[in-house]
């Protein structure tokens, strides 16, 4: 059962809310759920604060998949706590709500409201109930419904967008807290999405990234629609005017021949995969329930790499699993080097209260797993800076974002997922330009125009 109800508090002051400010952690779908979120509170008049200080509404919408983010979040809420920002609105949105419900209005008495990931369209009777009563407000289902508004979504880019396709997840991986902060998967019928982007592109967006959390499984739960992820990629893909499509992620035992070939053969589906390996030894694999073996998933990334040769992997990998020996890290820091990942994202196990992996000792000492993710690391530097090495002198296709920090190059990045600078004036930004990439500095790639290239505006 979800939970739908109130937490008796003190009286607090009915105040009157006129900017909001919210700080986002984790993944990309939150960085979506914000957008959601702030599209509401701007169809209720409220302004955009520059920072927390300035702000009357102060909205954390957090993520537990990493030990790191959440201990960010409660030493946040806790400072809060203790005298900071007393007459601001003060609430909990996101994965940290869902796993911590029972638990948040107990540690942080201060707080007003707590709107789980399956609830972020119930925000605005939220701060209603919140602000007229003396109830601080919990709102946690745990069935995620298809009702989102997405196109009152306000985005910060207007080149790039998140569009959301599925939501949740049914592996349940013993590491992870997703299936019980998300709930299991719900598609998002096709024609929602086509309308979303046809709006998107006549707005002058140039880039979708389609997410979920395991966009390979998109349809499966609505096999009445007749539409799987490669059908849905090839609907947008014919959409006058599309720019660059991406997805992300990609659960190893979803992906099909069908994905493969429609990423070789539509124009603006990019050449790059995010296919998270997680280790490299099948035993720990079973143990994560990963639900493939280390020679199934190398046996699609051969098959892909034939069907797409310029493709491009992301990977993530959880080094010092329980049980993890040495030999099996070996395991997984040969695949490394041999698989040679163009993004790796590679952490330390830390337990996950609610998961099944927490029944299990964390028995890996911290020290052997902070030397066997340097050790990754270390590698992962290697490989990236060989491949960087190796594009020197080529040029690519670059989608030219903004200015970088010090505001003295163009940034961008090509469809591959590398980021690149170079010179050029304010009118390139939002246009497709190729650039020849002749140095690189740190995981960055540095060119310049092409002199005889032709603005490749779409």
């Amino acid at each position: 059962m979800g939970i739908i109800g109130v937490w008796y508090s003190a009286p607090l002051m009915t105040r009157e809310i006129k900017t909001y400010f919210i700080r986002t952690y984790g993944c990309q779908m939150n960085e979506l759920d914000t957008d959601i979120m702030a599209g509401q509170l701007q169809k209720r008049n409220l302004i955009p604060a520059a920072d927390e200080d300035s702000a009357d509404l102060l909205i954390f919408n957090t993520c537990s998949i990493r030990d790191l983010a959440e201990r960010k979040v409660m030493g946040k809420l806790g400072r809060m706590g203790r005298g900071a920002k007393k007459n601001a609105l003060i609430g909990v949105t996101g994965c940290m709500a869902m796993a911590k419900r029972d638990s948040l209005f107990r540690k942080f008495p201060h707080l007003d409201f707590v709107v789980g990931t399956n609830n972020i369209t119930d925000l605005g009777s939220v701060l209603d109930e919140a602000l007229y009563t003396n109830r601080q407000v919990l709102r946690t289902e745990e069935k995620f419904e298809e009702n989102i508004d997405y196109l009152a979504a306000k985005r910060e880019s207007n080149l790039k967008a998140h569009v959301s396709i599925i939501r949740g997840c049914d592996k349940f991986c013993t590491y992870c807290v997703v299936p019980y902060t998300r709930g299991q998967e719900v598609s998002r019928p096709p024609e929602s999405i086509i309308e979303e982007c046809k709006k998107l592109i006549d707005q002058g967006y140039k880039e979708i990234t389609l997410l979920g959390q395991n966009v390979n499984s998109y349809g499966k739960d609505r096999p009445e629609w007749g539409c799987l992820f490669h059908d849905l990629l090839r609907k947008l893909d014919a959409i006058p005017q599309m720019g660059r499509i991406r997805f992300m992620t990609s659960h190893p035992i979803d992906i099909t021949r069908e994905l493969m070939e429609a990423i070789r053969d539509l124009p603006s589906l990019c050449e790059f995969v995010h296919f998270p390996i997680q280790a490299g030894s099948s035993r720990i694999l079973k143990k994560m329930h990963r639900i493939y073996t280390k020679e199934q998933y190398l046996e699609k990334v051969a098959l892909l790499r034939e069907i797409v040769p310029n493709v491009s992997l992301g990977t993530d990998i959880i080094v010092g699993f329980p049980t993890e020996t040495e030999e099996e890290f070996q395991e997984t820091y040969d695949i490394m080097k041999a698989l040679r990942f163009s993004v790796a994202f590679i952490y330390a196990y830390s337990p996950r209260k609610g998961t099944p992996a927490m029944r299990w000792k964390d028995d890996i000492p911290e020290e052997v797993k902070q030397d066997r993710l340097q050790r990754l690391m270390d590698l992962q530097t290697q490989i990236g800076n060989e491949e960087r090495n190796s594009l020197l002198g080529k040029t690519f296709e670059v989608l030219v974002e903004c200015y970088n920090k010090d505001g003295a190059m163009l940034k961008g990045r090509t469809r591959c997922w590398k980021k690149v600078i170079f010179q050029g004036d304010e009118s390139l930004i939002g246009t497709f330009q190729k650039v020849n990439i002749h140095s690189f500095g740190h995981q960055t790639l540095i060119g310049s125009i092409e002199t005889n290239n032709k603005l490749l505006q779409l």
